[in-house]
């Protein structure tokens, strides 16, 4: 991919500092990553693996913190997320408490770094952060590596990486995870036609660490 400030830590504490205000002025909590349906989608699949509600959930890449909301409501207890934008931790704490859910976590923490509390967990979701990695100008390659590293150190054996993604398809992602992590599924996502060929503008997959 093209470099891009869509994978820069400036773009996005710019982005959500713009969030926080709005949220702060009318109440709008800003967009949603991939939709409503990617969240849907995503606790489906946890309700039908019949994931237990005190499973510990990871957030990578929170942003406004909604996915970890629909999560609470849906009765999952044990969930965190984390950022490495002041402002979207900011946002996500104050739309939790708009939504009366006390039972999330939100923390600062820059993935590729992460701090030794933040391990264990059951399942970890990434829907977009990935993507923004990989679009970084300074070392993509390498930041996608550390990504997979970090991945391993915070998610415990036989836990799920449930990751929605617009810039690779399911091949790229099953080479990119391929050390330490197995597929489980590919959950389905709205397909598109172009030129006579049907594809998919996004990818949700599901992994197995090993």
């Amino acid at each position: 991919f093209s470099p891009s400030v869509l994978g820069t830590r400036e773009h996005w504490d710019a982005a959500y500092e713009r969030e926080l205000q709005t949220f702060q002025d009318i109440g709008d909590a800003g967009e949603i990553w991939f939709g409503e349906e990617s969240m849907v989608r995503l606790i489906r699949w946890m309700e039908k693996h019949k994931i237990p509600l005190d499973s510990s959930v990871l957030d990578i890449g929170t942003g406004n913190g909604v996915l970890l909301v629909e999560l609470a409501k849906s009765g999952y207890t044990n969930l965190t997320g984390i950022d490495y934008s002041p402002s979207a931790i900011q946002l996500s704490e104050q739309v939790k408490e708009k939504e009366g859910m006390s039972n999330i976590k939100f923390q600062v923490e820059d993935f590729l770094a992460p701090s030794a509390e933040l391990s264990g967990f059951q399942i970890c979701i990434d829907k977009g952060t990935f993507d923004a990695i990989s679009l970084n100008p300074e070392n993509a390659a390498g930041k996608r590596k550390q990504y997979v590293r970090s991945l391993c150190s915070v998610l415990q054996p036989e836990g799920f990486f449930l990751i929605t993604s617009c810039n690779w398809t399911k091949e790229e992602l099953l080479d990119e995870f391929r050390e330490g992590f197995e597929i489980l599924e590919e959950l389905p996502t709205p397909k598109f036609c172009f030129g006579g060929r049907i594809g998919n503008s996004v990818t949700a997959l599901v992994f197995q660490r090993k």
